[in-house]
This record gives C-alpha cells, structure tokens and sequence, in this order.
C-alpha cells in the first residue's frame, strides 16, 4: 500500500477514535441537546469523508474494500453543503449504525 493512501486511512481512523470517544455514553438527546458535540462529531465525519474523497482519488483498489465508501463522502458533502438542514437523527444514526463498521474495515487494512 502507497504511503499516501496509508495516511488517508490514518485519518479516517483518528477521526473514528475521536468520534468514539464524543459519542461513548451519549444518547441522541444528549447530541440534540449539546451544540459543541454536534460540531465537534459533525467535524469528524467532515474529515473522515475528505480523507475517503482523497483516497478514492489516489488508490481505488483499496478505497473499493470499504462498505459504502461513497455513501461516505456524500455524507460528508451534506455536511458541508447542507449544514443549514443537517439533520441530528440521522447523523446520530450513522454513529451507531455505521461507525462500528468503518472503524474495523479500516482498522484491517492499515494491518496489511
């Protein structure tokens, strides 16, 4: 594996080991209700979709072994693009539904 797409895949899983950390213990009211928690886990996802955005467009072999890699960087885009319409629920369930995924795939690539 290329040394760059190696240091996207290390950002995506710093960002899902911060992610984890805002997120542990946390209930959706508890994101609704804390502004600095939503920008600090939207953020997150904005870097993990950047560094997804970066890798498809250096190594698409390994990108292509991450369950909906582009779904990822859409999410990122509403994020960014969208943030006036940023819906809590749905990125609260990207956190609980998605994120256990991303971090393992991730974390067996890196072990290559």
């Amino acid at each position: 594996m290329r040394l760059e797409a190696r240091k996207y895949l290390y950002d995506i899983q710093s960002a899902v080991e911060l992610l984890k950390e805002f997120t542990t213990g946390r209930t959706l009211l508890d994101y609704e209700a804390d502004a600095m928690l939503r920008a600090a886990v939207e953020r997150e996802f904005e870097i993990i979709g950047e560094a997804m955005a970066q890798l498809a467009k250096h190594d698409q072999m390994i990108v292509s072994r991450i369950s909906n890699y582009q779904r990822i960087i859409a999410f990122r885009n509403v994020l960014i693009h969208g943030y006036a319409h940023v819906d809590d629920r749905l990125v609260w369930d990207v956190v609980e539904t998605n994120l256990p995924t991303l971090a393992r795939e991730i974390e067996v690539l890196l072990e290559e």
